[in-house]
């Protein structure tokens, strides 16, 4: 299974009283979202599933994908790892599943897949706005492994 996780791009900072839910991108975000969904959509199978949080600043970075996804209260920000990849259906989906989600969430997915749970205790990992993190699950003869298939971010492509 290949689970890849995407950092909405950079969002306009709340106004006082203003739902964070709520934040759009900025110009700079819609850019990144863009350039990220251009690399994203050269090597993501036509069959994969996309799943979003409900944040309006997830679903615009989505958006740029041009392809169907479905929103996951689960996905919202404060979600925790275990939520992630229970909508994800790690390690089980046979399709490759792209979420759209937020930090410190996917830091701490990433983390946790690569590292086990001792990451867990440390700093969460840094998932840039707008970046990529593609993992796959391989089942091996002596067991499963994680392998960190691409780090990606809108500016390094």
């Amino acid at each position: 299974m290949d689970l890849i996780l995407w950092r909405h791009a950079e969002a306009r900072d709340a106004r006082e009283g203003e739902d964070d839910l709520a934040r759009p991108l900025t110009p700079r975000g819609e850019k990144q979202a863009k350039r990220m969904a251009e690399w994203l959509n050269r090597f993501l199978p036509e069959s994969t599933r996309i799943i979003v949080s409900p944040a309006l600043r997830t679903r615009q970075t989505a958006e740029a994908l041009g392809r169907k996804c479905r929103v996951m209260e689960s996905l919202g920000p404060g979600g925790s790892a275990d939520q992630l990849l229970a909508a994800a259906r790690w390690p089980d989906q046979r399709e490759p599943v792209l979420v759209v989600g937020h930090q410190p969430t996917l830091g701490r997915t990433a983390a946790w897949l690569m590292a086990g749970a001792a990451a867990l205790e440390s700093p969460v990992w840094a998932v840039r706005k707008g970046g990529v993190w593609w993992l796959r699950h391989r089942q091996r003869e002596d067991g499963a492994e994680v392998v960190l298939v691409a780090v990606r971010t809108p500016d390094k492509l």
